[in-house]
């Protein structure tokens, strides 16, 4: 053999022992890691509370909730309501009658039929009432303010069962 070629194969020979140690090494330390990990550092729970939102397509109550829901958020950002939204809500989810019934109960009530309010409330829940007639009634609560300084409207939504509303009042229909 040749000088040059021993020269060549020594290089190679020792950059395949170097990397066998940090292999070994590094196996060594990543066997370790987990149980220091588990040791030294546990794990931290959240304090705060996981919500949950759940429905059901066909449901009065989810329909309802889902309304009030994506209505309440279109009406209450203060610096830039969204009008064509909360329109084409009312024109989804209300009956054409109920929808011109409410029209005529604004214009004498100067508030916002929907919520039966003037201005847009912080909170709301959806309950479902059960069974009227044809239709079926949902329990819906506005919670107006915060802290110390709130107030609850209790509206009793009315579905029918096609699922459009049908009607929207301070007392249940039952």
């Amino acid at each position: 053999m040749s000088r040059k070629s021993l020269a060549h194969r020594r290089p190679s020979r020792r950059a395949a022992v170097a990397a066998g140690l940090v292999l070994a090494v590094g196996l060594a330390v990543s066997t370790q890691m987990p149980a220091q990990a588990s040791v030294h550092a546990p794990a931290k729970r959240s304090t705060a509370a996981v919500q949950s939102v759940s429905g059901m397509s066909g449901q009065a109550v989810t329909r309802v909730a889902d309304f009030y829901g994506a209505y309440i958020d279109a009406k209450g950002d203060y610096t830039d309501p969204d009008i064509t939204l909360a329109t084409a809500l009312r024109n989804h989810y209300l009956t054409p009658d109920f929808a011109k019934r409410l029209t005529t109960w604004e214009k004498k009530n100067g508030a916002d039929g929907v919520l039966r309010a003037q201005n847009v409330p912080t909170k709301w829940t959806a309950t479902d009432n059960g069974t009227v007639g044809n239709g079926h009634e949902v329990i819906v609560t506005l919670t107006f303010g915060s802290g110390e300084t709130t107030q609850k409207t209790k509206l009793f939504v009315l579905v029918e069962r096609y699922n459009h509303i049908v009607d929207i009042g301070t007392t249940s229909t039952r």
